[in-house]
């Protein structure tokens, strides 16, 4: 491989603790990290999209983003689509080879394989297991037809190798292989793409690198000094501009980090409110009057630099107007120059002025500026505790912030994001494996048991250390990976084969007690080897009784019934 694309997968295969994998493997995990980053910028472990293996197809890595959403199993696609009203689809699938070079071949052949997988008849040949879940995440897609937001799923093929150009022989046959898969009718658009070396140093270098920003905003003004607040910014900003300068990637994707701030996710363009919008940027004689009439938008920023017209942000997000933000996205073809938005930039490093904003911008929804307050307050509490309260061999990072551990030099593994952490704690603690949703709606929900006032932050990681633990276990072979969709059941059968069927107390000592029981075996790799083996043998007996009365494999780990009969073999006085 070239010696610059050799060291960023060495640093890559670090970073991720990857050394069981051969060099093809990390290369294969290495280039869907840097093809999924430009679809995905929030953290994710590269190696679960991997595929590789016989009868793969051709295909070493792939991922299914539904409505933004980051996924790669049959189940997860389609809960997601069964929990919302519309659905936009991208599907991505990635070949990895460390060749320097492209081959006409290769595309003709993974061309005409995806023609298979993707169309409505059967397989003419044999398929992996990860390519017969590809199938059932397309069934799923499919099969809610009537969902989709007016357009059919997006097909985005990567061709990934480490040769320096491509040949115009490659890319007609990688065109008239886009032509082909778009024939078949079952996708809106078609992206067959080689992706050479200086595109993977660019892919790598931007999904490593927080959100950056520059902009012109001559007309703005300078608001009054408060107290925390580095400078604050009110002014005018070309619609225009904040659609291509901000909200959206350099491959045009709406940045969906950028609104983790908002209470309330994009309410779609049904909504009325969104409809008044976009019916405004529509009339001619209204949409010049768009900054008076719309409430406009407002940016937190770590960063900010002023020089003359022009503004540079930092680690910036937007913690108010999503709505607007993601409609003048949508009819970004009819913005004109004189559209204009009302833009308030607050640049701030305490997290207790940002809080505050986010509270202050957000008092329409349910969930109350108090109740969130508390809630950011306890996600800075996680923070410092997974961070700073153990020996290195037992340290996580909470990530708080999307991509707040981009520049540190610490092992991903060992970060753990919020929707990781909710999925955990849920299993673990409140016995459901198969609870899945957004952080936002879950509050909502479970006020009572999700990050709640008084909680003892050694109950949360624990959880984290228990899915480090099973992640490490499943990363490095010690146990199968076709156990992998079952990992938040395992997760809640290790807390009932320690500390049994009742309910965590979220009182100080006897938290710590109990948490300390799990952790004494989540650190001792050999213990925690050996607990989760023995855990298999029930878990297998529930996964053989449940395929025996007809439940499909993958539909086993989202089913209630499933959930119980586990619990149950567990704790069974025969079982082992």
């Amino acid at each position: 491989m070239d010696r610059i694309i050799t060291g960023l997968v060495d640093e890559f295969q670090k970073n991720y603790a990857l050394a069981e994998l051969t060099e093809s493997e990390v290369f294969e995990a290495f280039a869907a990290y840097c093809v999924l980053n430009s679809y995905y910028e929030e953290d994710f472990n590269p190696d679960e999209f991997r595929t590789g293996g016989g009868n793969d197809l051709g295909i070493d890595a792939l991922a299914v983003l539904v409505n933004g959403i980051l996924l790669q199993d049959s189940t997860d696609v389609r809960a997601h689509i069964e929990r919302s009203r519309r659905v936009d689809v991208q599907i991505v699938v990635i070949q990895a080879k460390t060749t320097a070079g492209f081959e006409a071949r290769v595309i003709s052949d993974l061309a005409d394989n995806l023609s298979h997988i993707t169309g409505t008849g059967s397989l003419p040949y044999a398929a992996s297991e990860d390519i017969v879940n590809f199938r059932e995440c397309l069934e799923a897609v499919y099969g809610n037809i009537a969902k989709l937001s007016g357009a059919l799923p997006e097909l985005h093929v990567h061709y990934v190798t480490t040769g320096d150009r491509v040949a115009d022989m490659v890319a007609s046959k990688a065109a008239s292989a886009s032509e082909r898969l778009r024939g078949l009718g079952r996708f809106e658009r078609v992206e067959f793409r080689c992706v050479t070396r200086d595109d993977l140093r660019q892919l790598y270098r931007r999904a490593t690198t927080k959100v950056a920003v520059q902009f012109p905003m001559p007309r703005k003004m300078s608001l009054p000094k408060v107290s925390d607040v580095e400078q604050a910014l009110l002014g005018l900003l070309s619609a225009r501009d904040l659609v291509m300068r901000i909200l959206v990637d350099e491959s045009g994707r709406l940045r969906k980090t950028l609104f983790h701030g908002n209470v309330r996710d994009y309410l779609g363009d049904e909504n009325p409110v969104n409809r008044e919008i976009a019916n405004t940027l529509r009339d001619p004689s209204r949409r010049e009057r768009f900054a008076v009439l719309n409430n406009g938008i407002t940016i937190v920023t770590r960063g900010l630099h002023v020089v003359g017209d022009d503004v540079y942000l930092d680690d910036f997000e937007i913690v108010n107007g999503c709505q607007t933000c993601h409609v003048l996205f949508e009819h970004r073809d009819e913005l004109t120059d004189n559209v204009q938005v009302s833009v308030r930039i607050v640049h701030s490093h305490d997290e207790d002025v940002i809080n505050g904003i986010v509270g202050a911008t957000n008092r329409q929804t349910t969930i109350s500026e108090e109740d969130l307050t508390i809630r950011e307050s306890f996600h800075r509490l996680l923070e410092d505790y997974f961070g700073h309260s153990r020996d290195p061999e037992r340290r996580l990072f909470y990530e708080r912030r999307t991509k707040q551990y981009a520049h540190h030099r610490v092992e991903k593994t060992r970060i753990i994001t919020r929707a990781q952490l909710i999925r955990s704690y849920t299993a673990m603690f409140l016995g459901e494996p198969t609870r899945r949703g957004q952080y936002r709606s879950l509050i909502s929900s479970d006020s009572g048991n999700l990050f709640a006032e008084g909680h003892q932050p050694v109950v949360y990681y624990t959880a984290a250390a228990a899915f480090y633990r099973l992640d490490w276990l499943l990363r490095n072979g010690r146990i199968p990976k076709n156990y992998a969709p079952y990992r938040f059941h395992i997760l809640s059968a290790i807390k009932l084969r320690v500390l049994g069927r009742a309910p965590i107390q979220h009182t100080s000592r006897t938290a710590e007690r109990e948490c300390q029981r799990i952790l004494d075996v989540m650190w001792d790799k050999a213990a925690a080897e050996g607990m989760v083996l023995n855990l298999l043998t029930p878990l297998q007996r529930a996964i053989d009784a449940e395929q025996s009365e007809g439940v499909a494999a993958r539909e086993l780990a989202r089913t209630q019934r499933f959930t119980k009969r586990v619990s149950s073999e567990i704790l069974s006085p025969t079982s082992p």
